[in-house]
């Protein structure tokens, strides 16, 4: 398994989650420089024209993890004996909104009724509907179906049935992070609903690194209050940014090399909370021409929109880099900062020296939780980046989730 796993982390995956979370890093500090009073109109996505990705007129009237719609795709060759169904859900915005989303099921034939479910937080750069999981595995995009294919295999052929969300929401709101955990727990609620799937009594885990991880931390968090009813068997994360604010103090207004990807945060956040954060009010006319372009894009057109300019460039004046809206936005986003604890067992992995990422903010949650009697596993991977680390950790998370799986006791180093 070790060996498959790392072919992950050759080649492009290095560029991949570097690029990932600097350019979290970077988005916040650019709506922190540009968030202030005002209506700015943000742009959202084009509506997907297929009728199957519309929103029912009466979600309001469903329950968070409510089934909207579920539909067969084609096989892939590259997941041999799998089936691949997409699963349309109702979970809800940070804000409160009934909204709906769309989670990806991978069921290999080894699968057994009842046999594990794991949701896997996947890492989405993008702003448009072509740039969620259910659309990228038909497109051949290298960056994610031909280099995450063997690993996702390893898995499959495990039996385990592998859900993989699209946890940006659907107005796709890169940045947003207790979004994506309130996403990735309606969407098992979904997955369990499903007949045809046969996962209604399976025991579930998630797994996601970076902004995957991200997502995955928040489902841990929120589950007690927001999904309760749920029964998780683990939750292993690596490289989670945990505290926002941080990483937007100490990365300030500086130039990025990959600012496109900082400005599809921006406007990711802005779609979110379209009155708490008016980003498009604050641009000037060469930052809404950018806007513009990347509206709809993925990775490459929206680092090619952005290459070589920092928030500067882009914004009209950054007086608001104080705002305390701006701010409290931030803070409800940056999970050190949040009281909930995970209920269920959870393995931690980070690089000790990460560049990337407030580690004190990990090293600081992970000693919370586990004073409010979580258990929690850490490991600290001896590599000086944040990718190694993560090709490095995956192996053992998967260790302890298949642990989680058989029943096996958790173990803890708090």
């Amino acid at each position: 398994m070790s060996q498959a796993l790392r072919s992950m982390g050759r080649g492009a995956t290095r560029r991949r989650f570097t690029r990932a979370v600097s350019a979290m890093a970077a988005g916040l500090a650019l709506v922190a420089a540009m968030a202030g009073p005002g209506h700015g109109a943000p742009l959202y996505p084009t509506p997907d024209p297929d009728p199957f990705y519309s929103t029912p007129a009466d979600i309001a009237d469903k329950k968070p993890g409510d089934v909207i719609a579920t539909r067969a795709m084609p096989p892939l060759m590259i997941f041999p004996d799998t089936t691949v169904t997409v699963v349309r859900f109702r979970s809800t915005s940070s804000e409160g909104r009934p909204i709906a989303a769309t989670t990806t099921v991978l069921t290999p034939r080894a699968h057994v009724k009842d046999g594990p479910l794991l949701s896997f937080q996947h890492i989405i750069n993008g702003l448009g509907a072509e740039c969620s999981v259910s659309k990228v595995l038909y497109t051949g995009d290298p960056n994610l179906v031909v280099r995450e294919a063997p690993g996702w295999n390893v898995l499959l052929q495990r039996g385990w049935t592998v859900a993989l969300p699209d946890h940006l929401g659907p107005n796709f709101a890169y940045g947003a992070a207790k979004l994506g955990g309130q996403i990735t727990l309606d969407g098992i609620r979904a997955v369990k609903q499903v007949a045809e799937l046969q996962v209604q009594q399976s025991p579930v885990s998630m797994v996601g690194y970076s902004g995957g991880g991200m997502a995955t931390a928040w489902a841990a968090a929120l589950a007690p209050s927001y999904a309760p009813e749920l029964n998780i068997a683990g939750a292993a994360m690596g490289g989670v940014p945990m505290n926002l604010v941080k990483m937007l103090e100490a990365l300030g207004l500086s130039s990025h090399p990959v600012f496109g990807l900082a400005l599809a945060a921006g406007l990711g956040l802005e779609r979110e909370y379209p009155d708490r954060f008016p980003l498009s009010d604050q641009l000037n006319d060469r930052g809404l021409a950018a806007r513009a372009k990347m509206a709809n894009s993925c990775t490459n057109d929206i680092l090619s929109a952005g290459a070589g300019h920092g928030a500067l460039d882009f914004a009209k004046s950054t007086s608001m880099i104080n705002d305390n809206t701006a701010r409290r936005v931030v803070e409800e986003n940056s999970l050190e900062l949040y009281d909930g604890v995970p209920k269920t067992p959870v393995f931690e992995w980070h690089s000790p020296t990460d560049g990337l990422i407030p580690v004190d903010a990990v090293v600081n949650t992970d000693k919370r939780w586990c004073a409010a009697g979580a258990k929690v596993q850490t490991e600290q991977i001896p590599v000086p980046d944040h990718l190694t680390a993560a090709v490095l950790g995956i192996p053992d998370a998967l260790n302890w989730l298949d642990a989680r799986f058989r029943g096996e006791p958790a173990p803890s180093n708090c």
